[in-house]
């Protein structure tokens, strides 16, 4: 059967896991695997031409995102309209809405990107760091009253896990 969501580049073809939740007005171009238990929302692009994307386990990836050639681990939540490209982000990391990752930079594991900030090429901002601003300056986590596990525990495996299950028609 074919599937509206995905496209094949240079012969290689987007796997989805059963269980994960891809809206039917997502993109999946090329090299793309998006694992267990993720959801992938209305207008999200991922394009795996230049390099795969990959989606983690239980990550969210809001609506009209764009994720290019990037790999997000598993327990990552990317906020609406945010765009990804050649990037990593590590397990347990927030991004924000409208945050932009450029390529080569690296997001590390529970860090938390604030809306709108926008990191340069090649930039690593280290394991639990608060990241905002144009261009982005880092805070650790420590100096701040920020918990990225429980804005995790909040939105992802409660709001966005209970939005997708009750939305049938959006991830037929």
């Amino acid at each position: 059967m074919d599937d509206s969501r995905t496209y094949a580049f240079e012969g290689t073809t987007p796997t989805i896991d059963d269980t994960a939740a891809v809206s039917r007005d997502a993109v999946l171009v090329g090299d793309v695997e998006i694992d267990a238990e993720a959801s992938v929302w209305p207008g999200v692009v991922c394009r795996g031409d230049v390099d795969p994307v990959r989606i983690g386990r239980y990550t969210h990836v809001g609506d009209n995102a764009t994720i290019h050639a990037s790999s997000l681990a598993d327990r990552v939540m990317v906020g609406h309209g945010a765009v990804l490209n050649e990037a990593g982000v590590g397990e347990g990391a927030l991004v924000g809405f409208n945050a932009t990752v450029n390529a080569g930079a690296t997001v590390g594991a529970q860090s938390v990107v604030a809306a709108g900030t926008v990191i340069p090429d090649d930039y690593e901002v280290p394991a639990e760091s608060f990241v905002r601003g144009v261009p982005a300056e880092i805070t650790p986590l420590e100096e701040t009253t920020i918990d990225p596990e429980s804005i995790f525990e909040e939105y992802a495996t409660g709001e966005y896990t209970d939005l997708a299950s009750r939305h049938e028609e959006l991830f037929e």
